[in-house]
């Protein structure tokens, strides 16, 4: 099975879930046989030697070709006012101002021989993703593949014109959709990008349950071709940070993720103001950036809890690792989550851990403390059990790292593989 893959961004240059992700499904796609090609818009060389990755920057494409200015014509202009970040790390910071319809007539201006992406979320991101879906064609056209695999809605386009130049099926898989990133108030035109990459789709990959009912309910796919794959974690020794010094006797109690709406830091902070009136000894920390950072410091300042709690700033790899080897629990309260893979690391990293119901990783996890989003109370009541009994902490972090080590990408990739397989007639 040979596969074409489209991603936006891959480990180690990632700002999220959405590239940990794809880089754990397709070694777990080359561990079930399959060919995997995954495109990229830019490589930095550091990546992994085991997984082809090939750079939408060393493209070359001939842009007299008829087929891309076809193409050219048929693509939207968006126009972003501030940055994009992936997954549902994805579309932190963004505002779409205006859409532009591109008359007949092709401005060759905008063609080379080579694009060179910056691979960043830059205020001209939307004509990077353009661009990205002319070499996505110029790519299919060149190569001899069975399925066409595009991971969220940045890459849809490329997916679509690639499977429009060699006729393969197309899968598009939705690690997150603008109802989780915005609520009710969605952003139209991204939501019309989505529909439109899962309506060409043949088959629509959902991260959960949660989110295969969002894409059935408000977006109108006919739920025969609407799949669940879960998620899963890349396991690992992180022994070395075990007995880390933290500098601070009290215990630590940590959120990590972009500080949105989506990922209910407000929620975290109440929390954290009813523990400290029943106990000093917690010291909290909030991991990430986004646009609630500020409103969450203030708030932070307004309840005089300043002397307890941390803001660290976007942390990744070895930084996230040590983290987690710092904390005594960890806390997700997610308004909506289509996945959230960072519970699994906790886990994986023998933290307890407190997620909110509204989470696909929810619908997997058994030990876990699970709560509703807004209920304060029950929030900050888990995390303070979790602190304060031991056995109660002990048997979360035996029995809910023996589940998380038999969360393999393997059986991901096989569900995967499934779908592709019924696809291509196999």
């Amino acid at each position: 099975m040979k596969v074409l893959m489209f991603g936006w961004e891959f480990p180690p240059h990632i700002t999220g879930g959405l590239g940990t992700a794809c880089f754990g499904l397709v070694k777990g796609l080359l561990n079930q046989g399959a060919n995997v090609t995954f495109v990229i818009p830019k490589a930095y060389g550091d990546e992994s030697k085991d997984i082809r990755i090939l750079s939408a920057s060393d493209v070359s494409i001939d842009y007299r070709n008829t087929i891309f200015k076809e193409y050219w014509n048929q693509l939207n202009y968006i126009e972003i006012d501030s940055t994009l970040v992936p997954y549902a790390d994805d579309d932190e910071f963004y505002r779409i101002t205006r859409k532009i319809e591109y008359e007949n007539e092709v401005n060759e201006s905008v063609f080379s021989k080579n694009f060179k992406f910056s691979g960043k979320y830059a205020k001209n991101l939307i004509e990077e993703v353009k661009r990205y879906a002319l070499v996505a064609a110029q790519i299919a056209a060149n190569g001899d593949y069975d399925i066409i695999h595009a991971h969220d809605w940045l890459t849809y386009e490329a997916g679509i014109a690639a499977s429009k130049v060699c006729g393969k099926p197309l899968v598009v898989h939705m690690h997150a959709t603008e109802f989780d990133r915005s609520g009710e108030n969605v952003n139209q035109t991204v939501y019309e990008i989505e529909k439109k990459g899962m309506l060409l789709a043949n088959s629509v990959i959902a991260v959960s349950n949660l989110t295969r009912n969002i894409i059935i309910e408000k977006y109108g796919i006919p739920a025969e071709k609407v799949f669940t794959v879960h998620n899963a974690v890349e396991t690992s020794n992180k022994s070395d940070y075990y007995g880390l010094s933290r500098g601070v006797k009290e215990k630590v109690v940590t959120f990590l993720g972009r500080i949105t709406f989506q990922k209910g830091p407000d929620y975290f902070v109440e929390a954290a103001y009813k523990i400290l009136q029943k106990d000093k000894n917690v010291r909290f920390v909030m991991a990430g950036s986004g646009d609630m950072l500020l409103k969450m410091i203030k708030r932070v300042a307004e309840l005089g809890i300043s002397n307890r709690f941390h803001f660290t700033g976007f942390l990744q790899g070895v930084e996230v690792d040590k983290m987690f080897a710092l904390s005594d629990v960890y806390v997700m309260p997610s308004v909506s989550e289509p996945f959230g893979i960072s519970p699994l690391e906790a886990i994986s990293s023998n933290v307890p851990v407190v997620i909110s119901k509204q989470s696909g990783v929810s619908e997997i996890l058994h030990y876990a403390l699970k709560v509703d989003f807004w209920d304060i109370d029950a929030l900050s009541d888990s995390i303070y059990g979790l602190l304060h009994y031991e056995g109660l902490s002990k048997m979360f972090i035996t029995m809910g790292k023996a589940e998380v080590d038999a969360l393999k990408w393997d059986y991901a990739a096989a569900k995967v593989m499934d779908i592709y397989n019924s696809l291509t007639n196999n």
